[in-house]
């Protein structure tokens, strides 16, 4: 019996939240009318999940408070159900919780844009600085200048060089003996004469907010004038996030908040408290460790995520980044006239790869990631699949048909899997072809497959049948990410 492989113990965030609206949702569906009664019984839930969820407990009960005016003043439309009228409220109060319209960056009218970026030590920031820079340069064309002003902390100005160099981002730097507000004030003239259209101040940091911290930036900000203060936040760190942002926002003038680390165990009630309690938006999310993994906040959306809704819009943006049209085009055209071979699907694979972690990709779609809370996606087998593929030939690639079992057997023992391993991916990549060739001919299913499918549909019981592409291949521990081979936790 092999052993199962260590379920992931880190949750997206706002989890616990995301499952207690869906018991406060089910407690209102079916309801004929909301009333007072069936309206307390779902806000209780709510209220006890964002005590959970780390939120402040003063903004808990304001926001529970406008939830429930909010329900039980509006008339319930004719055609909507009272659940469904119930989600809208709440995700129109959770919107404007979390900043209300997206906010973006600010404007300068003339020379380069100066943001000026602060934070506590081990928050992230001179990552983030990077991650910024970063966007800019890819989102809005910009040609950023990170200038490296953090001389407390030992190997900061290293840090932000080597990140600079290996995203080819330029970096003002010097020693550490220079004065901080002077670094910031010749890096910003350095930008003006090199043609910089945005610049990017890596403060300093500490571990606590401390009197000296304050005064340093203070300087920094009165003598460079920055367009925007931005807060560099750990979504980590729960209700300290939130002291620590209010001290900031007490001293400098913020125009917005950066969180960081949203992917890992947060329960999200930093994210929720932060904005209430400084009266400023969250401007953009790090929801990862790669340079790429920076994301503009959107309140309205990511109240989407948390009710379930998902984030189609995230998700096509996101698609459009990694994914190449034309490339997409033309293999669209060759699936259509069943000339799909394993080079495309390789190519394919890459492509999904690109988007990030399958069940993180699933889960912006609305509705499934509730489905796929209990289920674990393991992305190593995308790596098996391509294993497979990179152990064949060419010509084998571009011939499928031609693979016969001497074949089959050496490229098993190549991508080291087992040979059904291989059978499996062989057949089901026929099954698909000769589906696509019937489809693109406006034909009907091809031979066997309506049998397989059990006549209309797939058979009863959930998940697609053996054999039906999508579905895994036979020999692979775990199954096929994407089909019905995610495994689902006990």
């Amino acid at each position: 019996m092999t052993a199962r492989p260590p379920a992931n113990i880190l949750r997206p965030m706002f989890d616990s939240l995301a499952n207690a609206l869906g018991k406060a949702y089910r407690a209102i569906v079916g309801q004929k009318v909301l009333t007072e009664a069936n309206v307390d019984e779902g806000i209780r839930a709510v209220r006890q999940a964002l005590l959970e969820a780390d939120v402040n407990f003063q903004v808990a009960k304001e926001f529970v408070a406008d939830v429930r005016a909010r329900v039980l003043g509006q008339q319930v439309i004719g055609s909507v159900e009272p659940g469904q009228q119930f989600v809208k409220c709440f995700h129109d109060a959770l919107t404007e919780l979390l900043g209300g319209q997206a906010t973006g960056l600010p404007v300068a009218d003339n020379g380069p844009l100066v943001l000026m970026m602060c934070g506590l030590q081990g928050s992230g920031k001179t990552t983030t600085c990077a991650k910024l820079a970063l966007w800019l340069r890819k989102q809005k064309k910009k040609n950023p200048l990170l200038v490296a002003a953090d001389l407390q902390r030992p190997a900061a100005v290293d840090q932000l060089q080597s990140l600079g160099k290996q995203l080819g981002l330029a970096v003002h730097a010097e020693p550490t003996t220079a004065r901080p507000p002077e670094v910031c004030r010749r890096g910003i003239d350095f930008a003006r004469a090199h043609g910089h259209d945005v610049v990017i101040l890596d403060t300093a940091g500490r571990l606590h907010v401390d009197e000296p911290l304050m005064v340093e930036l203070q300087e920094v900000q009165r003598k460079c004038t920055p367009h925007g203060v931005l807060l560099v936040c750990d979504a980590m760190l729960g209700q300290d996030a939130v002291n620590s942002a209010k001290e900031f926002h007490g001293r400098l003038p913020l125009h917005g908040l950066i969180l960081t680390k949203v992917d890992g165990d947060a329960r999200g009630g930093a994210a929720l408290s932060i904005v209430k309690v400084t009266g400023r938006p969250i401007l953009f999310a790090g929801v990862g460790e790669k340079p790429d993994d920076l994301e503009e906040f959107d309140p309205a959306r990511m109240a989407g995520r948390i009710l379930g809704m998902g984030d189609v819009v995230g998700l096509v943006e996101k698609a459009q980044a990694v994914i190449d049209e034309k490339e997409a085009r033309q293999a669209a055209r060759k699936l259509q006239k069943g000339q799909f071979d394993f080079e495309d699907f390789l190519a394919q694979l890459n492509m999904i790869r690109r988007l990030g972690p399958l069940k993180k990709v699933l889960g912006m779609l609305p509705g499934v990631g509730s489905l796929l809370k209990d289920v674990d996606f393991d992305d190593r087998q995308m790596k098996r699949l391509e294993a497979i593929i990179q152990s064949m030939t060419p010509r084998e690639r571009q011939r499928p048909d031609g693979i016969d079992l001497p074949r089959r057997r050496r490229i098993a023992a190549g991508s080291g899997n087992p040979l059904e391993a291989v059978n499996g991916l062989i057949k089901q990549f026929k099954a698909m072809q000769d589906l696509m060739k019937r489809m693109g001919r406006g034909g009907g299913l091809p031979p066997g497959l309506g049998e397989m499918l059990g006549g209309a549909g797939p058979k009863p019981g959930g998940g697609l049948p053996p054999g039906f592409p999508g579905t895994p291949p036979r020999g692979f521990p775990g199954g096929f990410p994407g089909g019905a081979g995610g495994r689902r936790r006990r």
